[in-house]
């Protein structure tokens, strides 16, 4: 971490952890082994992401589509959560991580809802970096979910039709109390958002990394924050460098 500068490391920081599939299926493997050399990337990202000093780390561990991949997969995927959970729970709770959960959780298959609550729960007063996983998770869903709610309350007159605006739209969100991601990564080489963060990200950095997801390591995620570090944030204004020329 020497060599970064940490005057502008990123508060929020989000990943697509992309390309097990793909990692497993170069070395002749099935994909479930490349979705438990993932979870290895996870815990070295957590640990290189807290040290840096991001405060907040969102990863994308399970969209609203995987439901459609085979059963085998799926049940391999939930297993793995449940692991994570159960072994590096206490871990994540010693250093004082705090742990929340985003996407839709009506319906989700047995102990999963309970284990999320659990890892909630237990790491709510924890103040070193917030881990967001986002799970069940799409941004359309998590959209169309908001504006429900938003609908309802002018339906039954709390809420006048042109109070509505973008802030209000961003409080009913599951990332309510969340900054908006600073830096959203992408591995494997995609270049898309696949329906993740859509709303927060409307002025992230975004930075696509060749690297299949098992292949991440705290090398790959001090690059990123490299690139971020070099990019000029304008937020649809100009940059202080126009500015001081146009003055």
């Amino acid at each position: 971490m020497a060599s970064l500068d940490l005057s502008v490391i990123p508060e929020h920081v989000a990943i697509i952890m992309d390309g097990n599939g793909r990692w497993a299926k170069q070395r002749g493997l099935p994909r479930t082994i490349g979705h438990n050399k993932g979870v290895e990337a996870v815990r070295e990202t957590v640990k290189a992401a807290g040290e840096a000093g991001v405060k907040f780390l969102t990863l994308f561990a399970f969209s609203s589509e995987n439901w459609s991949r085979p059963e085998s997969e799926i049940e391999a995927l939930l297993g793995l959560l449940r692991r994570f959970i159960r072994r590096d729970l206490a871990d994540l709770h010693r250093e004082n991580v705090r742990i929340r959960i985003i996407g839709e959780r009506d319906n989700l298959r047995g102990d999963i809802l309970p284990l999320l609550l659990e890892a909630e729960e237990t790491t709510r007063n924890n103040t070193a970096m917030t881990l967001v996983i986002a799970f069940n998770y799409g941004s359309r869903n998590e959209i169309a979910r908001a504006v429900a709610k938003i609908a309802a309350d002018v339906a039954a007159g709390f809420i006048a039709p042109d109070a509505v605006d973008a802030e209000m739209i961003s409080r009913r969100l599951d990332t309510a109390d969340i900054p908006d991601p600073d830096l959203i990564i992408r591995t494997s080489g995609e270049e898309r958002l696949s329906n993740f963060l859509l709303w927060q990200a409307a002025y992230s950095e975004l930075v696509f990394l060749p690297c299949y997801w098992p292949d991440f390591d705290r090398q790959q995620f001090e690059e990123a924050l490299r690139i971020f570090a070099s990019r000029d944030r304008r937020f649809g204004g100009l940059s202080p460098a126009t500015t001081a020329v146009v003055g």
